[in-house]
């Protein structure tokens, strides 16, 4: 009678491992490496608005050999002009940091039509979203 309830539990055994490892990690904690992914994916599409989503409501913009604080909307648009001038051909993510759980740091690279750029986005959490501060596009040597 003990042995179909021993080797029951024992099938179940290494399923609720599975789902007991996979329940604990908080769904934000699994979905860090998309934030940046997800700007890569804008950084390809030329996109400004989509990447100008994620600014803070000031942003230091290093841009070649330019650097100020904008507003957002002042962001925007240098970094709209910034495409215009060097339409994007593809973005690939190369380094990433995620180990902290307020701050996101992340470098593309990124090909244009123009010339290759190295591009260098910090994000710092504000409430429950990450938000970019800073982000530095500089030619890659």
């Amino acid at each position: 009678m003990w042995t179909p309830c021993i080797s029951y539990i024992e099938m179940i055994k290494p399923l609720l491992f599975i789902f007991l490892f996979f329940t604990q990690f908080p769904s934000s904690y699994t979905l860090q490496g998309d934030i940046i992914d997800n700007l890569s994916a804008h950084f390809k599409a030329g996109n400004a608005k989509e990447i100008a989503a994620s600014f803070a409501s000031s942003v230091e913009l290093i841009i070649i050999d330019d650097e100020d604080v904008y507003s957002k909307a002042q962001a925007e648009q240098i970094l709209r002009n910034f495409f215009t001038k060097y339409p994007p051909v593809k973005s690939s993510v190369i380094h990433l940091i995620n180990t902290n759980p307020n701050f996101r740091f992340g470098i593309l690279s990124l090909h244009t039509k123009n010339g290759k750029f190295r591009v260098s986005i910090t994000m710092k959490k504000s409430a429950s979203a990450f938000f970019i501060t800073e982000l530095r596009i500089e030619p890659d040597k």
